[in-house]
């Protein structure tokens, strides 16, 4: 089991219908689990236990999940994200930039 840690670049200033569309994207992500986020985790399985928040710096998704799922997981979610936010989704540390910001 390997840790993840990484914060996106979706601010919680996203407008109300384009958060609709990311929680859509998260439930069509394998190993969704339907729990909500008290504490609880959103996608898991064997050796996965995944999480996000909304963050004053972004998307936070953190927890466990084999590497060899998350090398595909991961890009795959982000390439999901950026077909329905309509701009490049990453790591804002890695230089992707916030659309919607107060």
């Amino acid at each position: 089991m390997e840790h993840h840690d990484v914060t996106l670049n979706i601010h919680y200033t996203v407008p109300k219908n384009l958060w609709k569309k990311v929680v859509e994207v998260f439930h069509s992500m394998p190993y969704w689990s339907g729990k909500n986020c008290n504490a609880e985790a959103m996608w898991t399985g064997d050796n996965i236990e995944l999480y996000y928040s909304v963050e004053p710096g972004g998307l936070q998704i953190t927890g466990e999940m084999p590497y060899e799922i998350w090398r595909k997981w991961y890009p795959a979610l982000k390439m999901k994200l950026t077909e329905v936010l309509g701009y490049e989704i990453g790591e804002p540390e890695e230089g992707y930039d916030f659309r919607y910001w107060d």
